[in-house]
C-alpha cells in the first residue's frame, strides 16, 4: 500500500440501501444502515464520543461502487436506543454488539474505520477479534489512559484557554478540582434542566478544540442537542470507568493486531487527543502505516486529514 492514489476529496453523498435497527439486549437497540455496493468489500465506519453517534457524512469516506458501507451508532449514541442510556455501556459490550451486527449482516470480515474514541474501540476490537479484520483505518489515537483524560479535562487550557475557561467555569469554584466527578453528577441526573446545559458545555468545549483553525460548524453541530447528550454523558461515564478495560490494555495489547494491514492518520496539533499516543501505538505496532498531517488538528473534516483517510480506503482495495 505504497503508491498513493490521487484521490483526496469526499465521494458524493450516498442513501442506504437498508436500515435497521437491531434489539442487543433487554434494554439496547441499534441503529445501523448499509450503503454503496451491497456485493463490495464490507467497511464499518465506527464513530467518535462514546456517544457522539454517526451522520451521512462518515458514508463518504468510501467508495460506493467497492465498498459495502456499513455504518452503525453504538448502544446510547445517534439513533440507538435509549439515547444517553449507561447501564450495560461499557467497551467490551460494544465490542460484542459489533460482532452481533456483523454476524446479523452475514459477513466474514470487515475493513475496520474509526477515529478518536472511534480508534479506541477499532484497537479493541482489533485485538479481540483479528481474525474478522481485513484492515484498518485510525485517525485521532486515543488510547484512553489516565494521562490523556486529565490532558483532556486540564491540559487543553494551555492550548485553548478560552475554550477551557467556558467548559472549567460552569462548574463552581470548589468542585474544579475534580472537573470529571462533577460533570459526571450533572450528566446523569435525570432532570434535563440539569444535564442538557452541562451536556452542551462539555460537547461545546470538545468541539471548539477540534480543529487547528476556527470552525463554527463543527461547534454547532457538537451544540446539537442529540450529539451533545450523547457524547458528553456517555463520554464522562467511560472517563470515569477509564473505558471498562485493564489500564493500558489498548497498547500492551498491540501485538495481536501485527497480521492485520493497518494505516494511522494523526494531526500535528490534535490538542483532544495529543500526537503522543499515536506515536506510543506505532512505536508499539510499528508495522501499520503512519501519516502525521502538519497541518492539522483533530477532527476527520480537517483538510489533510480527509485527503489521508480516503487515500487510505482508496488504497485498501487492493486487498478486497
Amino acid at each position: 500500500m505504497n503508491d498513493a492514489p490521487s484521490r483526496t476529496e469526499l465521494y458524493p453523498e450516498i442513501e442506504p440501501f437498508d436500515v435497521g435497527m437491531l434489539p442487543l439486549d433487554g434494554l439496547h437497540t441499534m441503529y445501523w444502515e448499509q450503503s454503496g455496493n451491497p456485493e463490495g468489500v464490507p467497511a464499518v465506519f465506527l464513530h467518535g464520543g462514546p456517544g457522539a453517534g454517526s451522520t451521512p457524512q462518515h458514508r463518504r469516506f468510501f467508495d460506493p461502487a467497492h465498498y459495502r458501507i456499513i455504518v452503525f451508532d453504538q448502544r446510547g449514541a445517534g439513533r440507538s436506543k435509549p439515547l444517553g442510556e449507561l447501564k450495560d455501556n461499557t467497551t467490551p459490550r460494544l465490542v460484542a454488539d459489533m460482532e452481533k451486527l456483523r454476524e446479523h449482516l452475514g459477513l466474514d470480515k470487515w475493513l475496520v474505520f474509526g477515529g478518536s474514541w472511534g480508534s479506541t474501540l477499532a484497537l479493541a476490537y482489533g485485538e479481540a477479534h483479528p481474525e474478522r479484520c481485513l484492515g484498518l483505518v485510525m485517525r485521532g489515537i486515543f488510547l484512553c489512559r489516565r494521562s490523556e483524560i486529565e490532558w483532556f479535562l486540564y491540559g487543553v487550557r494551555n492550548l485553548f484557554p478560552e475554550a477551557w475557561n467556558a467548559f472549567a467555569e460552569y462548574i463552581p469554584e470548589a468542585e474544579r478540582g475534580d472537573l470529571l466527578g462533577a460533570y459526571h453528577r450533572r450528566l446523569i441526573d435525570p432532570d434535563p434542566e440539569i444535564h442538557m446545559p452541562a451536556a452542551r458545555r462539555w460537547s461545546i468545549y470538545e468541539g471548539s478544540c477540534s480543529t487547528l483553525l476556527p470552525s463554527p460548524e463543527t461547534v454547532d453541530y457538537f451544540a446539537n442537542d442529540t450529539v451533545a447528550l450523547g457524547l458528553a454523558r456517555i463520554e464522562a461515564h467511560y472517563f470515569m470507568n477509564d473505558i471498562f478495560l485493564p489500564g493500558n490494555s489498548l497498547l500492551e495489547n498491540a501485538g495481536k493486531l501485527r497480521g492485520i494491514p493497518a494505516v494511522i492518520v494523526h494531526g500535528r496539533y490534535d490538542a483532544v487527543c495529543p500526537v503522543v499516543s499515536a506515536d506510543d501505538l506505532h512505536r508499539a505496532w510499528p508495522e501499520a502505516e503512519y501519516t502525521i498531517v502538519r497541518d492539522a488538528g483533530h477532527s476527520a473534516w480537517e483538510p489533510g486529514i480527509r485527503a489521508a483517510l480516503i487515500q487510505a480506503t482508496e488504497r485498501f482495495k487492493r486487498l478486497g
